[in-house]
């Protein structure tokens, strides 16, 4: 059980992430393996080209662009699989077979056995549920964080994803910003790979409240 270690007014969580959106996508790209730097990333984000960058990678930052401007232009809206979906829909756009819909076939993960399995619509909607009954926030956005990225719920993007969806949990409730800085990336995909093998929540979940939960300090 966590606790929060911020306790921010929604408008203060709002500024923060304003603040820090640039970093947030850079470290999102970052996560999925996306080849940028974070020059790169301003560079795009302030609508100048940047040479030799291949577009692939340019769209994966202004793909996460737009999802953060639904999120932050949503945040009182109820989360849910639709939300989980409509922020899949962003971040997956012409990346993959389908986006903004749950996967309908098979898909493996590099560096584990694990194969996640197909999921169904009304599983996940309670799974959802039972993640978003728990009581404490921080709690309810890094175990979100998890099992949607170990879930594969979509056919890509699912730690972007994921990751704006712990986001929109926690800033709805002043509770600060998730983000895995790129010096945390070496440790966290060792533990996310143990995570994926096992399920076993209690191998990364502390790293994560200990390290990828920042916010504002009074």
């Amino acid at each position: 059980m966590f606790k929060d270690k911020y306790s921010l007014t929604k408008e203060q969580n709002i500024f923060l992430a304003k603040k820090l959106i640039a970093e947030n996508i850079y470290h999102s790209a970052r996560l999925e393996g996306c080849n940028v730097t974070f020059p790169d990333t301003k560079t795009i984000l302030d609508g100048v080209s940047v040479a030799n960058m291949k577009m692939n990678d340019v769209e994966c930052i202004l793909n996460l662009r737009d999802a953060w401007k639904y999120l932050l232009s949503t945040v009182e809206k109820p989360f849910n699989l639709d939300y989980a979906c409509k922020v899949n829909e962003f971040v997956a756009r012409n990346e993959s077979l389908e986006w903004g819909v749950l996967r309908t076939g098979k898909v493996g993960i590099g560096g584990t056995d694990y194969k996640p399995e197909i999921p169904v619509k009304e599983n996940v909607v309670e799974q959802i549920n039972k993640i978003m009954a728990l009581e404490n926030t921080t709690e309810k956005a890094i175990k979100y964080f998890l099992w949607g990225c170990r879930s594969q719920l979509f056919w890509d993007g699912n730690k972007r994803t994921s990751t704006l969806c712990a986001n929109k949990i926690l800033i709805a409730e002043g509770k600060g910003i998730l983000s895995i800085k790129e010096n945390d990336l070496g440790e966290f995909n060792k533990r996310l790979v143990s995570f994926y093998d096992s399920n076993d929540y209690s191998l990364i979940d502390q790293f994560i409240y200990d390290n990828c939960i920042i916010g504002i300090e009074f």
